[in-house]
């Protein structure tokens, strides 16, 4: 059973994840921007966000397992799901980056206050989210920096 929840939590995640992102394809727009000297290139973000994905599946599936124990932890994985997955098509759907910087300051907020509750009873996947906290926090500098280059 254990088993499968965690491959349904990975697979639904990493879906969602990639459905956003091909439903809401950076294109013209997003090349056309002036980037920060520290913008990845374009081919980086499709294998880190994959990669991701899988981290967050998995923690949520722990958390998912959990929920009766701790209700408030497997509350923080949704919202920061909820809004990982709004933030691609407000920014790139909707080439919206003030309200796209709104979005992933409350992502980074969620994911900062997932591992703060999960490392008091679930210290794997704490740090499971921690190559994620690192990524949104380098998203949200780069989404600020396109503000203000643009």
């Amino acid at each position: 059973m254990k088993t499968l929840v965690h491959a349904l939590f990975i697979i639904g995640v990493v879906a969602a994840g990639l459905a956003a992102g091909f439903l809401n394809m950076p294109g013209e727009w997003y090349a056309s921007l002036a980037k920060p000297p520290f913008n990845p290139p374009n081919w980086l973000f499709g294998p880190v966000w994959t990669v991701l994905y899988v981290l967050i599946g998995w923690a949520g599936a722990r958390s998912f397992l959990r929920r009766s124990e701790y209700p408030g932890t497997f509350g923080l994985w949704i919202v920061q799901f909820v809004l990982n997955i709004c933030w691609t098509p407000v920014f790139f759907g909707m080439r919206n980056m003030v309200p796209g910087l709104v979005i992933i300051l409350l992502l980074l907020a969620a994911v900062l206050a997932f591992i703060g509750r999960a490392r008091h009873h679930d210290r794997l996947s704490a740090a499971l989210f921690v190559p994620y906290a690192l990524w949104v926090a380098f998203a949200s500098l780069l989404n600020a920096s396109l503000i203000y280059l643009n």
